[in-house]
This record gives C-alpha cells, sequence and structure tokens, in this order.
C-alpha cells in the first residue's frame, strides 16, 4: 500500500511538471517565434507611420494606424463595459446574496464568456445594421465591449469574493448601509482584483480579430472620428499574412510581436499594481 501511495505520488509530481513544461514552453516559444520572424522586420519607422502608398506590396510605411486603433477599440471598449460590470458585480455581493438571480446572473456571464469572438462579431454586425451604422470605430468599441464584459464581470465577481466577510457585517454593525459598504469597503478591499480584472478584460479586447473584422473594417488612415473604420493590429497581423510577398509577411510578425509586447506589458503591470494595491488589504 504505502509503495502504491508513492507510485501515484510520483505520477501526479510528472504530471504536473509535465503541465507546467508546456505551458511555460508555449510561452517561450510563441515569444521566441515572434521575435525570430518579426524583429528584423521592426523599425521606429514601422512604429510612427502610417502604410504608405505599396506598403503591401513592400514598399515604405508602418503599422502606426493599427497600433492607434488597437489602443482607441480596446480602450473605449473596456471602459463602456466597465460602466456596466461594476454595478453588476456591486448587485451580486452588495445586494443579490447568494439569491437565485445572483445564480443566474453568474450562468448568463460564464455562458457569454464561452461564446465565440465571430458570434460577437455577428451579433455586433446585426445591430450596426439596426442602428444605421456601418463599420467604424464606435461599431468596434460596442462589439469589443459586449465580448470583455462577462470576463470583467466574473473577474470582478471572483475578486469582491475574496473579500473577508467578516468586514461586511462589521460595516453593517456601524450603522453603514448596503451601498456605502459595498463603495467604501468591498471595493477599496478588491481594488487590486477589480484591477485585474479591468486589464484582463483590456488585453482580451486588445487581441481579438473575429469580432471586429466586419464591424470596426480597417483603413490606412489613423482614427480621427467614432464613425469611420479603424484598423487594429490583428486585422493588420492577418491582411500582411494573407499577401504573397515575404516581406510583407515579415511585417505582420513584426506586428504580431508588437501587439505580444502591448499583451505581456499589460501582464506585468497587472502584477505589479495587484503587489502595490494588496499591501493594506486586510486577510
Amino acid at each position: 500500500m504505502k509503495k502504491l501511495r508513492r507510485l501515484e505520488e510520483h505520477i501526479l509530481q510528472s504530471l504536473m511538471w509535465l503541465s507546467l513544461f508546456i505551458v511555460l514552453g508555449s510561452l517561450f516559444l510563441i515569444v521566441g517565434t515572434m521575435l525570430w520572424r518579426g524583429l528584423p522586420s521592426l523599425s521606429l519607422a514601422m512604429l510612427t507611420q502610417v502604410p504608405k502608398g505599396g506598403y503591401y506590396l513592400g514598399e515604405e510605411g508602418g503599422i502606426l494606424n493599427a497600433i492607434t486603433g488597437s489602443l482607441c477599440l480596446a480602450g473605449g471598449a473596456t471602459a463602456l463595459s466597465l460602466l456596466f460590470s461594476l454595478p453588476v458585480a456591486i448587485y451580486l455581493h452588495g445586494y443579490a446574496g447568494r439569491s437565485r438571480m445572483a445564480h443566474l446572473v453568474r450562468l448568463a456571464m460564464d455562458v457569454l464568456w464561452g461564446v465565440p469572438s465571430i458570434v460577437y462579431g455577428a451579433f455586433g454586425f446585426i445591430v450596426m445594421l439596426w442602428l444605421g451604422l456601418r463599420a467604424s470605430l464606435l461599431g468596434g468599441i460596442i462589439t469589443l465591449a459586449c465580448l470583455e464584459l462577462p470576463i470583467m464581470v466574473r473577474g470582478m465577481d471572483e475578486a469582491l469574493a475574496a473579500v473577508p466577510s467578516a468586514l461586511r457585517e462589521a460595516s453593517y454593525a456601524l450603522g453603514a448601509t448596503r451601498f456605502e459598504t459595498a463603495i467604501r469597503v468591498l471595493l477599496r478591499q478588491a481594488a487590486a482584483g477589480l484591477l485585474t480584472a479591468v486589464l484582463l478584460a483590456f488585453g482580451r479586447g486588445i487581441g481579438d480579430a473575429a469580432s471586429v473584422l466586419f464591424t470596426a473594417g480597417y483603413t490606412d488612415r489613423l482614427p480621427d472620428s467614432l464613425f469611420r473604420p479603424v484598423a487594429s493590429l490583428p486585422l493588420a497581423v492577418f491582411f500582411q499574412l494573407a499577401t504573397p510577398f515575404p516581406a510583407v509577411q515579415q511585417r505582420a510578425y513584426a506586428a504580431g510581436l508588437v501587439l505580444t509586447v502591448i499583451v505581456l506589458a499589460l501582464s506585468v503591470i497587472a502584477r505589479w499594481l495587484s503587489r502595490h494595491l494588496t499591501r493594506h488589504v486586510v486577510r
């Protein structure tokens, strides 16, 4: 029996080390591929210029339009999603408790999280037709906000659930209302987790291509209006890889490298802010 337990322990440890190797190996493989294929084509001009005539034939230009467009799309969508996500998270922990409604809301968010992004793109396209909009920055923001909403709500939900219940009870005992407790106790204690949820949703939004393919469109111009098409880094990678010119395909990997660096930077910032904001959190 003792030998059998040791054998089980060794098997489980081996599986854990194998899983860790696969996860870290995948990360290093992706980053390494982007560096190997994209770094030679990456230059200051590529980061600071918009595509010029003949760019997709291998001539001069850059991806500044895609970088700026992605930041506008993801930033606007994150702000719009936050406007709806935070009240939902406060309702779940300040008012709903363990009611059936809270269970249904969480179930709905889980289902929406699993919906493919191309479905969000189709839904956003239908909404745009109903509103009389064409492919534009506004259409992309609305679609990405729907995509980010369940991610942000569930992230905030988990962050608020980690707040000790004793703090809420102490707040109620001192005469605070549910709203005051939610704002002054729950949000302050869960600030790091809430910020992580926001950055997680932003990272998902800036890297998604399917949902903005028909809703945001694509253009070589910098964003200058909510009602005009806007470029994005994922679509820049897609369009450049689809060309038969090797020089342009190399630029696609450079654009992918820029997108990867942005997502990695968001992860590092989220980690740093999480440690900074949790120094005075009551456990």
